[in-house]
């Protein structure tokens, strides 16, 4: 009944909204040259007022929110010639244009560009943030887990292959501790079927990496940073399509595409597809359930890990409107199979356990800049009604041979075939007020439901499936911010969290709330030259998984108590050229996280599962850095680094008389030193004009790190030494509307670990073949 109230307000609202904001009009259209090639970074100004823009990669610009009139309309940009165009705005109606302009030769030995694309000007905040720009990704294989796998500060850590589970690593915090978002919309409640390691990269156009401070306008109570996947509106009218094939059987297909009429009425759609086999080989210590006979070091291949996915996203509203810059309604469907190869370690193996899942979440998208004067507004709501299913039916113990004999009565982990409802939802909304040219007030409100219910066939009368497993959420921000655009900034912010769980009964009901605080601010040294500071208490309360447990491989641990860091961030930015072909960009960050009741997982009892657990204190020191070179428009490269080290503070442990013997040692089970280095070449006009050749090779490297506590000697083990090499070709026709992509994956075949030393796929290749189409000529 909560979430229809919230749902019925959020259009309420909506109502209201409509009939009270302005009479406004809007302007878009493409910057191309003589040869039909978009121009990118090109100025794009209503001359003799504020509004103005820059062209994307696709030479794409869109300004909004005009008063109706008669414009002059002006084009400038390094290598073309300025031009101006007359133009009118009318009330309610964009008008479209497609802007020829032609190129200019110039001899400067200086050249300051003040065009910039919306990944980099997302980098400028004074927040600890990382944009990537999706969009060059397009023609690999790549899900959204993969491109952040490339940022530093970032070690994305997977159980398998395509559909594994994950966690990843953001300057030492992990897990639940990083939260995640589509445009500013948490993902918190969106289920097995979509998860950022089954998402194509195709879906986004960039991701925004928050380290250790997260503005309030996300509404989070992360305790280390935040994702947030942008997917954009740059093209309206549009099909982009791919299909990819490769090793270990596996197929992935993607459809994005949106058509807009001139009255603003809107039609957005994305779908894809994972399928994999999964079935790499990998090395074990494998023992014949039958015989006995024990086999070391054992190349085998996973026999029972099929995934597959399906997803479609349909949104249906109005563009560009005077009452809604964006009003959209719109429903996410998805499934999802994965089968269960391995427990928590590579010693447990299984070949019947397997899980499903679906999503079924109706949205409601709305946001409108200039409600009344200096006034945006966003208004987001969604409620996930799909369900999950844990099976487990198969009386058997496997091997890693794949033979199997009778086991008791107790399936292979725990006879179930438990199918349940999370039954969770979100709303929330942002009010941005811009007191004058410098200064804004926001105000956000975030509020998240759970109630897991469901029923297991094999066993009706469990005991524990009926128990009460609620929570409820609220998390409500206000910041200042003063910002002297291309100079300096500072904002300011407050962040209040309560929480409500129940386990059991109403009896058990647990209420708590917590209050955070942080500050960012940034300065420009020269144009060019930034750095940037930023600190945040901050809390995080345990999640609904990490308190009930995920019916897999997570166990519930009721007794998890809030967790709070105080993060402080510095950083610098610095691009420079050597000269007018060679550019430079070095990013250089430093990280101090002091964490209390740190939650972290560790293995249950009988070492099977994980469980999430508090540890009195954690201390990181770290810190990251990045620099990349490209000449001229054909060669770029670059290199990440990434040092963090996360020291236990928890001076006694239940199990031990005095001072623990693992006091002060670094947390096991997590990297500590990794990093990343790319080569791209991207050669033009080969074959014939229009067509492009790009070929690029990519290094991950991982020190060796310890799997158990580091000063218990001989039990501690290690994950070694990874390095792994990718390679990929991508040919591009006609301007990029045809597209051919071949990639080769971990070309040695090394051995790759994650998790508690789960192994993860040896050398592949994969085929990518992509169609894309933009016409603004409707």
């Amino acid at each position: 009944m909560q979430i229809k109230q919230i749902l019925l307000l959020g259009l309420l609202c909506a109502c209201s909204i409509f009939s009270n904001a302005q009479t406004t009009g809007s302007l878009k259209g493409y910057v191309k040259n003589e040869a039909g090639e978009p121009v990118e970074s090109a100025t794009v100004k209503l001359l003799n007022t504020a509004f103005g823009t820059v062209s994307d990669n696709a030479g794409l610009f869109a300004i909004r929110n005009i008063a109706p009139g008669k414009y002059t309309l002006t084009i400038t940009g390094i290598g073309i010639k300025p031009l101006q165009r007359a133009i009118t705005i009318t009330t309610g109606n964009e008008t479209e244009l497609l802007i020829a302009v032609k190129s200019a030769i110039v001899n400067m030995e200086t050249v300051t560009v003040t065009g910039r694309s919306a990944a980099q000007e997302s980098n400028r905040q004074a927040f600890n943030v990382t944009a990537v720009d999706a969009k060059k990704l397009y023609n690999t294989t790549l899900d959204l887990a993969g491109a952040l796998d490339r940022v530093s500060g970032i070690r994305v850590r997977e159980s398998g292959g395509v559909g594994s589970n994950f966690n990843l690593s953001l300057n030492g915090f992990s897990g639940n501790h990083v939260r995640y978002f589509i445009d500013g919309i948490p993902m918190d409640n969106f289920g097995s079927s979509f998860q950022i390691n089954n998402i194509p990269i195709n879906v986004a156009e960039r991701l925004e990496v928050y380290k250790g401070v997260v503005p309030i306008w996300l509404g989070s109570d992360a305790l280390g940073g935040a994702i947030n996947i942008v997917t954009g509106d740059s093209y309206r009218n549009y099909i982009d399509a791919s299909y990819s094939y490769g090793s270990f059987n596996t197929h992935r297909t993607v459809i994005n595409t949106a058509l807009t009429n001139k009255r603003g009425l809107t039609v957005q759609l994305n779908a894809f597809q994972n399928y994999s086999d999964n079935s790499y080989r990998v090395k074990v210590d494998a023992a014949d359930i039958n015989t006995g006979a024990y086999a070391p070091n054992t190349l085998l291949n996973r026999f029972h890990d099929t995934y597959h996915n399906e997803n479609l996203i349909v949104n249906v509203g109005v563009v560009d409107k005077s009452w809604a810059d964006k009003l959209l309604l719109g429903i996410t469907l998805g499934k999802n199979y994965k089968e269960i190869q391995t427990g928590a370690r590579m010693v447990s193996v299984f070949g019947g356990w397997h899980r499903k899942g679906d999503i079924i979440m109706p949205t409601l998208k709305y946001k409108k800049a200039n409600l009344i004067k200096n006034l945006d507004v966003t208004l987001n709501a969604n409620y996930n009604l799909g369900s999950e299913q844990n099976i487990d039916t198969m009386n058997v113990r496997y091997d890693w041979y794949g033979n199997s004999k009778p086991n008791g009565s107790n399936g292979e982990r725990s006879k179930s075939m438990y199918k349940y409802k999370n039954n969770n939802g979100i709303a929330t909304s942002v009010v941005n007020y811009r007191i004058g040219e410098h200064q804004s007030v926001a105000l956000s409100d975030v509020f998240t439901t759970f109630n897991r219910k469901g029923n297991d066939a094999i066993n009706p009368s469990s005991a524990d499936n009926e128990l009460t497993k609620k929570t409820q959420k609220n998390v409500l921000g206000l910041g200042y911010s003063y910002d002297v655009r291309d100079n300096w900034s500072v904002s300011v912010f407050g962040k209040y969290i309560y929480q409500n769980n129940i386990n059991g009964s109403a009896a058990n009901a647990a209420a708590t709330n917590k209050f955070g605080y942080g500050i960012a601010a940034t300065y420009f040294l020269l144009p060019a030259l930034q750095i940037k500071s930023s600190y945040e208490l901050t809390n995080r309360m345990p999640e609904a998984q990490e308190i009930f447990g995920d019916v897999e491989n997570q166990e519930g641990n009721p007794n998890l108590r809030p967790e709070q860091s105080n993060n402080f961030n510095i950083g610098v930015s610095y691009a420079f050229s050597a000269n007018s072909n060679s550019k430079f960009l070095v990013n250089a960050n430093a990280i101090y996280r002091r964490s209390d009741n740190f939650i972290y997982n560790r293995l249950n009892n009988n070492q099977s599962k994980l469980v999430a657990d508090n540890r009195d204190g954690v201390r990181t020191v770290g810190g990251d850095g990045e620099i990349r070179y490209s000449y001229k428009n054909w060669l770029t490269l670059g290199t990440t680094i990434t040092y963090q080290y996360l020291q236990n503070l928890q001076k006694y442990e239940p199990e031990y008389t005095g001072v623990s013997p693992v006091y002060k040692d670094q947390m096991p089970n997590i990297p500590y030193f990794f990093g990343n280095g790319d080569v791209s070449v991207s050669l033009r006009n080969v074959g014939r004009k229009g067509n492009n050749l790009n070929i690029g090779y990519n290094l991950l490297y991982v020190h060796a790190f310890y799997l158990y506590w580091p000063s218990r000697g001989g039990d501690k083990l290690d994950i070694p030494q990874q390095l792994s090499h990718d390679i990929n070709l991508v040919y591009s026709v006609a301007s990029g509307k045809y597209n051919v992509g071949l990639e080769c994956r971990n070309i040695t075949d090394a051995l790759l670990y994650d998790n508690f030393s789960l192994q993860k796929p040896g050398r592949a290749f994969y085929l990518n073949l992509r169609y894309f189409l933009n016409n603004i000529n409707k």
